[in-house]
Formats: structure tokens, C-alpha cells, sequence
């Protein structure tokens, strides 16, 4: 499944519409007021559906991820000199992301579960994430989130 992830442009708190293929919104992305990144998920319906929120006291950011109201793991940034990485506590899945930081890939273990890249010349962030198991949807736009909120946490 390919998604466009878009930042929307006037908001008061980070907001996103997830686009499908054929152009229709199916998550909306709402930020939330709270100390470090909040996050709530909306299926088309308007239902909750999931939630990130940022661990404020920690040496590197962490984000809690929460499925249907219920923690089932976090996504970590590591320590790295050059390209970024997270480690996720959850599917044991590994993100690496390129020198530039606008493509990232979710292994579990060898194996590719889903790209991220960003697409550049838009007037706000967007990215497009491909995911090749729609089971993995919500959590790969869950993982996509967490990295832009790191990225905008140190701008």
C-alpha cells in the first residue's frame, strides 16, 4: 500500500491528512497539546485509532506508540555518526535512514517491511511510504511520524 503523508499547512499543532493511491483521506494525524510530541490517529471514520507520544526525559527521544489505546512498544533513536537509525521494541523491526535523512527502510531482520521517503519541494513536510504488508499500515505511519518529529524536534 503507498500512502502520502502531508504535513497540513495552517495549524495551530502539527496536523496530517494520509493520502491512499487514488487520492482519499484515510488517517488524519492530529497533534495534541502536551509536553514533547502527542499524536492521535483517525481512521476515515473519525475513530482513534492510534497514538505517539514523545518520552520528554530521556538522553535521546523516545516515543511511546499506542494502538487502539493500548502501548505495544516504542521507536528509540540511536546513537550514530552519520545516517540515522531507531530500533523499535516492538516486532523487533530496525529503521535505517540515508545521509540526508529524507528516505528511511523498516527491516525485520533482512527483510524490507516498508520505505519512507520525503518529497521535497512541497511548502510543508511530506513523505510517501510504501508498505508491503497493509498490516503493517498503521504501524508504518506511526514509524513515519516518530521520525519526523525527531527531525523537527532538533530544528
Amino acid at each position: 500500500m503507498r500512502l502520502l503523508f502531508k504535513q497540513r499547512m495552517f495549524s495551530w499543532f502539527d496536523s496530517y491528512d494520509i493520502y491512499d493511491e487514488n487520492g482519499n483521506v484515510v488517517f488524519t494525524v492530529k497533534g495534541q497539546l502536551a509536553w514533547g510530541h502527542c499524536f492521535k490517529i483517525y481512521d476515515k471514520y473519525e475513530n482513534e485509532i492510534g497514538m505517539l507520544k514523545e518520552k520528554v526525559l530521556s538522553f535521546l527521544p523516545v516515543f511511546e506508540i499506542y494502538i487502539n489505546g493500548v502501548l505495544v512498544g516504542s521507536i528509540k533513536k540511536e546513537f550514530t555518526f552519520f545516517k540515522p537509525k531507531f530500533s523499535l521494541n516492538f516486532n523487533n523491526w530496525t529503521v535505517d535512514g540515508n545521509l540526508f535523512e529524507w528516505d528511511y527502510t523498516v527491516y525485520d531482520g533482512n527483510r524490507e517491511i516498508m520505505t519512507v521517503s520525503k518529497e521535497l519541494m512541497h511548502w510543508t513536510d511530506t513523505y510517501v511510504i510504501d508498505v508491503y504488508n497493509d498490516e503493517n499500515t498503521l504501524s508504518g505511519l506511526l514509524i513515519a511520524l516518530a521520525i519526523d518529529a525527531e527531525k523537527c524536534s532538533r530544528n
